[in-house]
Order: C-alpha cells, then sequence, then structure tokens
C-alpha cells in the first residue's frame, strides 16, 4: 500500500473545524466521520479489491488457482494498444454506487475515496516504473458537451486525488474529437468502432511526449471491454508515448 501523504496541522485543523460545523457521514453506512473522509475504515475495507489470479491484460478477476499469467477468453484474441489494465476493485454493487454518485450526482468529494481505491492498482510490481519514473496521469476525457453538462470530468476527478497519493503528475493530453453514441448497449466490437478517431493528442501532451516520451497512465473511473481505453493508448502511441498502463477504480 502507497503511504499516505502527510496533511499539514493547519489542513488538518481546518477539516476538524469544517467537521464540527458539517459532520461528515460515510458515504455507504451513515456512520460519523472526522477528517474529511467519506467512506469510514469498515466499509472501505469490505470493498473487494482485486486480487491474483486475474487476467494480465484486462484485469478480469478469475475464481481459482493459477499458478503462471494468463489471458482471459475475452483478450485471448484481440490485441491492445495498451501494455495492461490494473483495476484496483472487482465489480461491486457499492463501489459502482460511488461511481455512479461522483458522475452523476455531483459528489464531487467522493473523487477522493475513489482516488484512494485506485491507488491500490500501484501495488502491482508492473506499474513501478510509473512511480519511479513519474509518469503522468493522462485521464480519459470527455467530450465538451457531456462535460458542460456534467460540469466536470470524473476521470479528471479521480486523477487529481491518485496523483495527491502517489506523487505523479495529471497530464490532460487528450482531448475527445467527437461525441459519440452511449456505449451501454453496444458490443465490445461496436464499442470499437463507435470510439474509431474520437480522441485527438492536445498542445500539452505533445510538448510531454517530446521532452519525456517513456510512459503514461491512462485513468478511468470503470474499465468495462476496455474500448475506450484502448482507443485513447492508440492515441497516445502514435503519438510517441512508448509504454502505457490503465488503472481504474473498479473492473466492470
Amino acid at each position: 500500500m502507497l503511504p499516505a501523504p502527510e496533511i499539514p496541522v493547519w489542513k488538518r485543523a481546518l477539516m476538524r473545524l469544517l467537521d464540527g460545523f458539517y459532520p461528515p457521514r460515510c458515504a455507504l453506512c451513515g456512520t460519523c466521520l472526522r477528517d474529511g473522509r467519506s467512506l469510514c475504515t469498515a466499509c472501505d475495507a469490505t470493498l473487494p479489491r482485486l486480487e491474483e489470479p486475474f487476467c494480465k491484460s484486462c484485469g478480469e478477476a478469475f475464481p481459482g488457482q493459477l499458478v503462471r499469467p494468463f489471458a482471459c477468453p475475452n483478450c485471448q484474441d484481440l490485441h491492445f494498444d495498451f501494455d495492461f489494465a490494473r483495476p484496483a476493485t472487482i465489480r461491486d454493487e457499492r463501489t459502482l454506487e460511488l461511481v455512479h454518485r461522483l458522475k452523476y450526482k455531483r459528489e464531487i468529494h467522493l473523487a477522493e475515496e475513489l482516488g484512494r481505491l485506485a491507488a491500490g492498482s500501484f501495488e502491482d510490481p508492473r506499474l513501478h516504473p510509473a512511480l519511479a519514473e513519474r509518469w503522468p496521469l493522462i485521464p480519459v476525457p470527455l467530450h465538451h458537451k457531456r462535460r458542460r453538462e456534467r460540469h466536470f470530468n470524473q476521470a479528471a476527478e479521480i486523477s487529481r486525488a491518485l496523483s495527491h497519493l502517489t506523487g505523479l503528475p495529471v497530464l490532460h493530453a487528450l482531448r475527445r474529437t467527437r461525441e459519440t453514441d452511449t456505449q451501454t448497449t453496444l458490443s465490445r466490437r461496436q464499442r470499437m468502432d463507435n470510439l474509431r478517431g474520437a480522441f485527438d493528442v492536445t498542445r500539452r501532451g505533445h510538448r510531454w511526449i517530446a521532452g519525456s516520451p517513456d510512459g503514461a497512465v491512462l485513468v478511468d473511473d470503470v474499465l468495462t471491454t476496455g474500448s475506450t481505453v484502448n482507443e485513447c493508448a492508440k492515441t497516445l502511441r502514435r503519438a510517441g508515448f512508448l509504454n502505457i498502463g490503465v488503472v481504474t477504480v473498479m473492473r466492470g
């Protein structure tokens, strides 16, 4: 587990003052909390983390025992443009509720807890080079119309929290060039077709690649088929990034 950064004394005092006026409660069980948390220790501990064995490509959990790395049946015939995806947790209705409350109910404070969950992915040795070499965290972007409706990008909010915990910089290296149909009712193949050519690299992204193209970590809330992060990774590869990992809060 990554060590939690030390909270400055002044900030801790301010948090306690605010707690006195607006007592926070656990987002799942309603228990009174302190120090700005939104999940109690008990609820946090019961959210199921991804553990071995799991697919080394997409992070799909596998119930059983395996002695060697494997690719799940969904990934065996696919080529991904990212090196691997590492969700922090397996699918769980409580985790999904937190994600949906952030995205659709604008409970921005939950991004801190989701970022805290996502930080667990960095226990994976494959992400240790990202920490050592300070790869940027690149949030999956929203189209400007969707962002205007929602007023924020949930992947960017999670990336900010993750940056605080890992020390890695947030880089807005991608922009969405066109609005796409909703993905929820589409097959994996249809999702890939729907997203083809939907992203481009920003000027900031090109400047970063010119100076440090070694690697990047794509960040999103939930990985389902991997279509969105794959199209993002394809765009970053073409621009010059050499290594691309994916971190998400949950595996859908």
